[in-house]
């Protein structure tokens, strides 16, 4: 279970998105492999790459959909387990985190076959030590990883599309380029199979793709960025691919391309001249530095993230969990890195890099059957942001295409995959078997194993849920700030407890309370409310309901339930009573979450139980970092002010007002008056800004939350 102090910043952007899946598409798939391919298949060696884009969105669009329902680091590695249980998931994770670490040195190595053309280095010295420089740029942060990899992005792709253009530019202002330009050769040269071949070849050229899973735990607003920045990426790759080969198949001779190992560099030599042949040929080498080099940082930075995931799963060693100061999973990059230096100093890692991309190419494959796993368990709380399109037969697809490319590699690929996912198995065998009990939303999915359905998987996707937030115009801390509270002090039964709940929220919204009782009645005979930690919350979904509406009832004598199961006793001491619009079930799933988490800390009920008044019954709910409260005294400027004209940033609102041992939510009209107690809610940089704002430093809490004097913490709600 992700805990508060192994869970990783979300810091990046819709650009760090792009340029992870992007740079890690780029090294040897375009800067070594065009001439394999020409001499595999011949002339439609630049259609190879167009299928091979093609062919790689079932595994886009699947991890796109798994990477926004389940943003957690470990990418591959979470979803495969969460879905077929952690012995698959140790294959998937430790599987992943080997390739990862094999095609990252190889990258490195392969800088070498470009820097060689004008400097000559010691390869291997230079590689290890581009690996500890990665290593230490990651250990600094995601984001200082990431903005590393904005730049070498940025230069790569800029160089790139330059060298297309003046390509594109040769082939049509140059009349000597036109009557001097070799024509593609014979298409096909081995056949259908000889080009499916190379497909599969070129294929493991756009993996680097759905690396971008393993930090979507570190994502800001996954379910848009995601699936965006992939998307993105894969226009970009492909065009990019598809032009080039294509360029470089046109300008070459046929014999002299398919023995070329730096085939980018010798086109350029043949259609620059805006800018020579030499400067142009050293730009070439800066782009393929960038390649190289943005592969290698794309890989420390998600290979580093799966021992961390499978670490909080028990799947690895303890000491994996640990976090830097900046956030940062220390050990796991210092694992990765360690590894890649010791690969590169004593092997010959190209054709294993080759193997381990046959290994990626079957785990597309599980992350394909993972979605109709995890759709068809029926997990309410699987609520993806972004849904694969044509649901199952993109899937299907997806199964079938690494199968039937992988065979096309030959014997050997597979017996690749049969050692080293042995060696996975194993290792769960010796070390993870005794220490795990869940299994995967697999056992969802059939009736005839339903006993053994993982149900503690349910509450993990809720907390994923409530983690990923809600819509602006369902912003959790909104609703609780204009919730009613109630508060009994004397014994009651729970029929009373609903009827009261139901009258007072039918009341204000103009809904009929008998209705609304017989509906959660029924729920309770079906077993469908929620009730933990001395907490019920019964809750339903009604047509004529515009947004969703919350009653805080508190016992203090509390109740007997009998439906209460008796793992977490059956005496309640809350009820949250929660109705909302019929027509958002995603949005009412997501209010559900936010409240359970809410209940999940041990000292919740004991808090409850101890609040004042109804403003602290609300502010036990809120996330500390998202409100504040402020006394309004007469040297901060808003007293007699509108509520309509108080100085506050934008997206920071008045949740609540407490005033005279009352708390209401107040009109925009409403006028302020000393002594006003105003619980401010918004995001945690906001009311960081109030805080520097309206009073020095020592009288706030850290972080934006108060202490004592204003501004400072209590609790308000809405009558």
């Amino acid at each position: 279970m992700t805990t508060s102090t192994t869970r990783l910043a979300r810091r990046l952007t819709l650009f760090d998105v792009y340029a992870v899946a992007t740079g890690a598409m780029f090294s040897s798939g375009f800067f070594l492999l065009p001439g394999l391919a020409a001499a595999q298949t011949g002339g439609t060696a630049f259609l190879a790459y167009l299928a091979a884009g093609v062919l790689i969105l079932p595994a886009m669009l699947s991890v796109a959909e798994l990477a926004t329902a389940m943003p957690r680091a470990g990418g591959a590695y979470y979803f495969i387990d969460r879905s077929m249980g952690p012995l698959m998931g140790t294959i998937g994770g430790l599987g992943t985190w080997m390739a990862l670490v094999l095609k990252s040195a190889f990258a490195l190595l392969g800088m070498g076959a470009y820097l060689a053309i004008y400097v000559e280095l010691p390869i291997k010295p230079l590689a290890i030590s581009l690996t500890f420089v990665f290593g230490a740029v990651n250990l600094f942060g995601a984001k200082e990883g990431a903005r590393l990899q904005r730049i070498l992005v940025f230069a790569l792709v800029g160089i790139l599309g330059w060298y297309i253009a003046e390509g594109i530019l040769w082939l049509l202002d140059d009349p000597h380029a036109r009557m001097t330009i070799r024509h593609l050769g014979p298409m096909m040269t081995r056949g259908i199979d000889g080009f499916f071949a190379t497909i599969g070849l070129v294929f493991v050229s756009y993996a680097g793709l759905t690396k971008v899973a393993s930090v979507a735990e570190e994502v800001k607003d996954p379910d848009r960025n995601i699936p965006l920045g992939m998307i993105l990426a894969l226009i970009t790759a492909t065009a990019i691919y598809v032009l080039g080969v294509a360029l470089m198949q046109l300008s070459l001779p046929i014999a002299e391309l398919h023995a070329d190992k730096t085939p980018v560099s010798t086109a350029g030599r043949v259609f620059f001249d805006s800018m020579g042949v030499e400067a142009g040929g050293w730009l070439i080498i800066v782009a393929a530095i960038a390649a190289f080099a943005s592969t290698g940082n794309a890989g420390v930075m998600s290979a580093a993230r799966y021992p961390l995931a499978m670490a909080r799963d028990k799947l690895m060693p303890a000491r994996f969990l640990s976090l830097s100061r900046f956030g940062t999973p220390t050990a796991g990059i210092i694992a990765t890195t360690l590894a890649m230096a010791v690969i590169i100093a004593a092997f010959d890692i190209a054709a294993v890099a080759k193997l381990a991309s046959a290994f990626q190419l079957a785990l597309f494959g599980l992350l394909c059957a993972a979605v109709i796993v995890m759709r068809e368990s029926h997990i309410a709380y699987y609520q993806p942001g972004f849904r694969s399109p044509f649901y199952p037969w993109v899937q299907i697809a997806g199964m079938i295409i690494p199968i039937w490319l992988i065979v096309e590699m030959g014997w050997l690929a597979v017996l690749f995959i049969v050692v080293v996912s042995a060696a996975c198995i194993a290792w769960y065998l010796l070390y993870a078997h005794r220490r795990v009990s869940r299994t995967g939303a697999i056992y969802h999915v059939f009736a005839q194993l339903g006993e053994r359905a993982y149900l503690k998987l349910d509450a993990e996707l809720r907390l994923i849920l409530a983690e990923r937030g809600l819509e602006e115009s369902d912003a959790f801390e909104a609703i609780v700030g204009r919730a009613d509270v109630i508060d009994l002090d004397h014994p009651a039964d729970f029929d009373t407890v609903l009827e009261r709940g139901c009258i007072t929220i039918g009341r204000r919204l103009g809904l009929d309370a008998d209705a609304l009782v017989a509906t959660l009645r029924d729920e309770m005979r079906l077993g469908l409310m929620p009730i933990a930690r001395g907490v019920a919350l019964p809750h339903v979904r009604v047509e004529s309901l515009d947004t969703p509406q919350l009653v805080l009832i508190r016992l203090r004598d509390g109740l007997a339930l009998a439906e209460a199961p008796d793992t977490i006793g059956s005496i309640v001491h809350a009820v949250f009573l929660l109705i909302s619009p019929v027509d958002h079930p995603e949005r009412h799933l997501r209010l559900l979450a936010r409240l359970a988490e809410c209940i999940d800390d041990d000292t919740f009920i004991g808090e409850w139980q101890d609040a004042t008044d109804d403003s602290d019954l609300k502010e036990l709910l809120l996330r500390e970092d998202r409100y504040l409260t402020l006394t309004v005294t007469p040297d901060l400027g808003l007293a007699d002010s509108l509520v309509l004209d108080a100085r506050l940033p934008p997206d920071v609102s008045i949740a609540f007002i407490r005033r005279d041992g009352r708390s209401f939510v107040p009109r925009a009209t409403d006028r302020l008056r000393a002594g006003d107690r105003l619980t401010l809610i918004g995001e945690p940089e906001l009311l960081d800004a109030v805080v520097r704002h309206y009073g020095p430093a020592d009288e706030h809490a850290d972080e934006g939350t108060p202490t004592d004097d204003p501004p400072q913490k209590d609790n308000d709600s809405t009558r």
